[in-house]
């Protein structure tokens, strides 16, 4: 019975790491690829507001109607997304009126390549050009007098 002593310690000792090892490559993979799908998705969103502040002056004077001029949409979509994230690819630029909706993706290598070795991320956002304020005391809640 004394011999049998500590056989427990040295049995979790060597499986212990070897049962843990996915788990934190795991954790290492999935923090790198969060913050990568992040930073992503701020670049897709800032590049469908860039692009939704296109406004297509001829359409605005001929019948006063806010539109998103395309071609030019879709450059500065290009241009904003290529500068927020080299490696990000702008697959569509999508206009619909006063709207933009840009998809965008990027292959990420993992850093820990033991199933996969690189995961290729997604991301969309949208945005929408509105009127704005004619001046900017016009929509105060109180009289301008007042200050």
């Amino acid at each position: 019975m004394r011999y049998r002593r500590g056989q427990v310690l040295v049995f979790f000792a060597l499986v212990l790491p070897i049962a843990l090892l996915p788990v934190v490559a795991y954790a290492i993979d999935a923090s790198a690829l969060g913050a990568r799908a992040a930073a992503l998705q701020s670049a897709a969103t800032q590049a469908a507001e860039a692009a939704a502040q296109e406004l297509d002056a001829r359409a605005l004077r001929s019948n006063g109607t806010l539109v998103v001029n395309g071609a030019q949409a879709k450059r500065v979509a290009g241009d904003v997304l290529r500068a927020e994230e080299p490696a990000a690819t702008l697959d569509q630029a999508t206009i619909s009126g006063d709207g933009v909706t840009v998809t965008a993706s990027e292959r990420v290598d993992l850093p820990i390549p033991w199933l996969q070795k690189s995961v290729t991320l997604h991301a969309r956002a949208s945005a929408r050009l509105v009127p704005g304020y004619e001046i900017p005391s016009s929509r105060l809640p109180l009289p301008v007098s007042t200050f």
